[in-house]
């Protein structure tokens, strides 16, 4: 199954059969290169929050309570996410009004198409690379937090995380692809709208 350029489809994070974040946005390119997608700040997705306003940063999603995807604004930065086939990662180019102004590694399992879009779980820990590739560790309270929770990754799935954002920072260091300079001009086509969350989006979870 692929996907449309300019097809707006959904990203989201899945946890034990919860979805935690629903992210609306627009199919770049789909192909051997991988699947590329952009979101700009400003438009529109779908984040866990409890009755009490806490997200799942703040608690294991069994100890939230009531919890409900909440519609937010994208906040801050526009992103471009690398997704590849069997990776157990995402990488994000940031750009602000002035243009490009770094990486994240999102770090998480590799991700499963269906027909609204794509599912991966979440594993917490980050890699934050500035444009001179110097770079930082991002969440590792939250991470060490949770390992040995039932719904969150064991021992060893934390070390084969920590062991994936190292060979990706091997490859930033070095200035290798995707930290060799591809992407940093891009420009969405101006004829897109905002990948915004489609009116039946909440029907989703029949293709959970």
């Amino acid at each position: 199954m692929s996907f449309t350029p300019g097809q707006t489809i959904l990203r989201r994070h899945v946890r034990a059969g919860t979805v935690t974040v629903v992210q609306p946005m627009r199919v770049v390119s789909d192909d051997d290169a991988g699947l590329l997608l952009w979101k700009p700040a400003g438009s529109e997705y779908a984040n866990l929050v409890d009755a009490d306003g806490k997200t799942q940063h703040e608690l294991p999603i069994d100890r939230m309570r009531r919890p409900r995807l909440v519609h937010q604004a994208w906040r801050r930065h526009d992103i471009l996410v690398l997704m590849l086939p069997e990776a157990s990662h995402s990488v994000w180019w940031f750009f602000a009004e002035s243009g490009f102004v770094g990486w994240y590694v999102n770090l998480e399992t590799p991700y499963v198409r269906h027909v609204g879009g794509v599912d991966t779980t979440d594993l917490l820990l980050d890699v934050v690379i500035d444009p001179q590739r110097n770079w930082w560790w991002k969440d590792e309270d939250e991470l060490a937090a949770r390992v040995g929770h039932p719904l969150y990754p064991d021992a060893d799935a934390a070390d084969a995380a920590r062991r994936e954002g190292e060979h990706l920072i091997r490859l930033a260091e070095a200035g290798a692809h995707p930290f060799d300079g591809t992407h940093v001009d891009f420009r969405p086509d101006p004829s897109w709208l905002n990948p915004d969350l489609p009116a039946e989006w909440s029907e989703f979870p029949s293709v959970w």
